[in-house]
């Protein structure tokens, strides 16, 4: 008779621990896809368990999964790599590629146990943290990028070894849907056509300027085109004010709405036509698939991680093109709005919920650990420990 099989095991950890010093009730309210990325990977049949660093110490269950919420600020974040170690896991997952001090340090913890690193939009250090990021993230069995030409740079760099596998994982997803788009407009106060909407940062890789040129060239053809600006950090908020009021167009046709609550988002994404981003660069696109899950037609930029996002639902232009922005601004605008918001919800439905990311991370999980059944998994462990001090509070 074969031995019982059991789900593979796995800890998502993250070393980043909330400025604001919320509990754990606050932090996951704040930080959704912090349980609807594990959930999603949990509902294939995974045993996910999450390690996030903390102020105080916690433990939440949320749908099957357990989230640890350990003191792990400094120095104390070997409370982090304690707590991962003693769930034993088969894979873990480190969420983001921006701590190279505690990733030695987490392997030395679970020898013979596979690291998956996933970018969140991390900037490739330069000088001598390269290196040092380069001996920290050697001991990685794989990484995850939205698109899998991210890595090219970093492989390029020397950062990230050349024959590190990359596995294509997204970063996030949204449970916003689509709606009425007359009572969106009626509650949100918002008009147009078309009705363009940015959301985003007013700093310089996000280029609200680029933006503002393509939509006056676009409203020059388009008298009865507004474009609507929702934003948070803004240091270019007087750069645009001013570009703004320099143009007696943009002046009456642009409002700037700035931050607005999260989910009042839902109902301006549901209000518009056409979404537009201009950045430079972008580890995924939070906002764009929020967008595209209401129904919004995304025309970006021509980068990987929006390329991967929008397939071919959508328009990508070159960074810094407001011409060639404003010109798909015009076409799409003149295209069946309805069908297209139909369009973009089915590629949403097709390639960027949870469950797919679900499915994303659990191919990723196997092709670095495989399935493993009991007698394996007790094997591996018995020749991994054999003289290995044993953890205080260990727990299945």
């Amino acid at each position: 008779m074969s031995a019982p099989t059991r789900r593979l095991r796995v800890v998502q950890v993250s070393f980043h621990a909330d400025a604001e010093r919320r509990d754990a009730e606050s932090l996951l309210r704040a930080w959704p896809t912090l349980s609807a990325v594990a959930i999603a990977a949990a509902s294939t049949g995974l045993d996910v368990s999450v390690v996030q660093a903390a102020h105080r110490p916690e433990v939440v269950e949320r749908d099957g999964v357990a989230f640890h919420f350990v003191e792990g600020v400094g120095a104390t974040r070997t409370r982090v790599i304690d707590c991962v170690a003693s769930l034993e896991p088969d894979v873990v997952h480190v969420q983001g590629l921006g701590f190279p001090r505690q990733m030695r340090p987490l392997a030395r913890a679970l020898p013979g146990v596979p690291l998956l690193a996933q970018d969140h939009g991390s900037v490739l250090p330069t000088g001598w943290r390269r290196w040092a990021w380069a001996w920290a993230h050697g001991c990685l069995a794989g990484v995850a990028f939205t698109a899998r030409e991210q890595s090219v740079a970093w492989k390029r760099a020397h950062v990230l070894r050349a024959g590190l596998p990359v596995f294509e994982v997204l970063e996030g997803s949204s449970n916003f849907t689509p709606g009425d788009r007359d009572s969106a407009r009626r509650a949100t106060g918002m008009s147009g056509n078309p009705c363009v909407l940015w959301t985003g940062r007013l700093d310089a890789n996000k280029d609200p300027l680029t933006m503002l040129a393509a939509f006056e060239h676009a409203a020059v053809r388009m008298p009865d085109a507004r474009l609507w600006c929702c934003f948070g950090d803004a240091p270019l908020l007087d750069v645009v004010t001013q570009r703004i009021a320099s143009s007696p167009l943009l002046s009456s046709r642009v409002v700037l709405l700035g931050t607005r609550p999260h989910a009042e988002l839902e109902l301006r994404y549901r209000a518009t036509d056409v979404f537009v981003q201009t950045s430079h660069r972008e580890g995924s696109g939070y906002s764009l698939i929020e967008a595209m899950a209401c129904g919004a037609t995304p025309l970006v930029t021509d980068i990987p991680a929006s390329r991967k996002i929008v397939g071919d639902v959508g328009s990508l232009t070159p960074v810094g093109d407001a011409i060639a922005l404003g010109d798909a601004i015009i076409a799409w605008s003149a295209r069946d709005q309805a069908a297209l918001r139909r369009v973009a919800r089915a590629r949403f439905e097709d390639a960027l919920t949870f469950a797919v990311i679900g499915q994303q991370l659990r191919s990723a999980y196997e092709s670095l650990a495989g399935p493993l059944d009991i007698a394996r998994a007790r094997v591996a462990r018995e020749n991994t420990t054999v003289g290995s001090p044993t953890i205080a509070g260990a727990t299945r």
